[in-house]
């Protein structure tokens, strides 16, 4: 009977050479496929994987540590609350998957102190790389961190020299949105966003970049941009509508910067006896999995969050591989337009 992770029973370890003999490969490459060499063929990978699982072997701990691996990758979300950050994270697992490289998921919130704090205690266990989901921090710090360990970010934009990033284009996002709600024939457009960054400057976050989008796509057309924020969560959509909806000339569409944010939105319109999207439409980002519900049925903006997180994985392969110079990965945004969004009131405004 074969032990996954610890070879045949009643017989000792197996060993390196031992799948490089069932592969027909030699030791070299199989320690490439083991690292996540930059440069490995498709077809050499999945030989030797094959070899992996048919045998059972796992690099043993010891050996790890002594040439500088430990085969982990620390996964740094803000919340695990946040549908989209989980399926970023789930992208992640499942590309690891077929490699020896396991991820270690770790929330740190939104305060840099706490964030700084979850990073160094990763690194305390000698992970191989990191991933870091939407960083409250300085970029500068990320900067000096990435040049001892291989670093992806998510959803944080700029220029980086020593960390990958993977980001969603949120301005064109944002544009598609306020151009399908003005072409229904809406004027009056709330969008619901964050606080910015404290350390945000030449970097941005992609709430702010989303925002970016929102105002210069209302000022194309003409129309001011109407701004309330609040947090990515349902209490904190819940919140800002409740708001909109209590002024003397409410809104009459909003767009929240998130699908978990709209999801307050929609909670928000049935408690004030508000028809979706007769009497208000409502908007997100993200496109996350129960946005998909025909029950809610949300116009959203998709980036792919599973597809992100794959993404980030392959670049931190490739990085632990031996790549040097750093690359930036943009999902293309597309709009959804479902149910919940439609013509104003009375139809076009003036």
């Amino acid at each position: 009977m074969t032990q996954r992770g610890g070879g045949n029973a009643g017989s000792e370890r197996v060993r390196i050479q031992d799948v490089a003999a069932a592969a027909g490969v030699s030791v070299s490459a199989v320690s490439k496929v083991l690292r996540g060499a930059y440069g490995v063929s498709p077809q050499m990978r999945n030989r030797v994987t094959a070899a992996i699982e048919e045998l059972g072997y796992r690099p043993h701990t010891g050996a790890r540590a002594m040439r500088g691996r430990t085969y982990t990758i620390g996964v740094v979300l803000v919340e695990l609350a946040s549908p989209f950050q989980t399926e970023v994270a789930q992208g992640i697992s499942d590309e690891l998957d077929n490699t020896p490289y396991q991820d270690i998921i770790v929330t740190a919130g939104t305060s840099p102190k706490r964030q700084k704090a979850s990073i160094e205690a990763l690194l305390d266990r000698q992970v191989d790389g990191l991933v870091l989901v939407a960083p409250w921090l300085d970029t500068t710090w990320i900067e000096e961190i990435a040049k001892t360990v291989p670093v992806v970010t998510v959803a944080l934009h700029g220029s980086p020299t020593t960390f990958d990033s993977v980001v969603d284009d949120e301005r064109l996002g944002a544009r598609l949105m306020v151009d399908h709600l003005v072409t229904a024939g809406h004027r009056r457009i709330v969008h619901t966003s964050m606080p910015p960054g404290e350390s945000e400057g030449v970097f941005v976050l992609s709430h702010t970049a989303r925002r970016q989008g929102f105002e210069q796509a209302m000022r194309h057309h003409g129309l001011e941009p109407d701004i309330i924020e609040t947090w990515y969560s349902e209490e904190g959509g819940h919140r800002a509508a409740l708001e909109a909806f209590a002024r003397p000339e409410p809104p009459t569409a909003i767009f929240a910067g998130a699908d978990v944010a709209a999801l307050g939105v929609l909670r928000a319109a049935e408690e004030q006896g508000l028809r979706v999207p007769e009497d208000v439409s409502v908007a997100g980002y993200d496109n996350i999995y129960i946005s998909t519900i025909r029950r809610v049925s949300l116009t959203t903006v998709d980036q792919s969050g599973h597809r992100t997180g794959e993404k980030c994985a392959r670049l931190l392969l490739e990085r632990i591989g031996g790549r040097t110079e750093p690359k930036q990965f943009v999902v293309a945004p597309k709009l959804v337009t479902r149910r919940t969004s439609g013509p104003p009131p009375g139809g076009a405004e003036a």
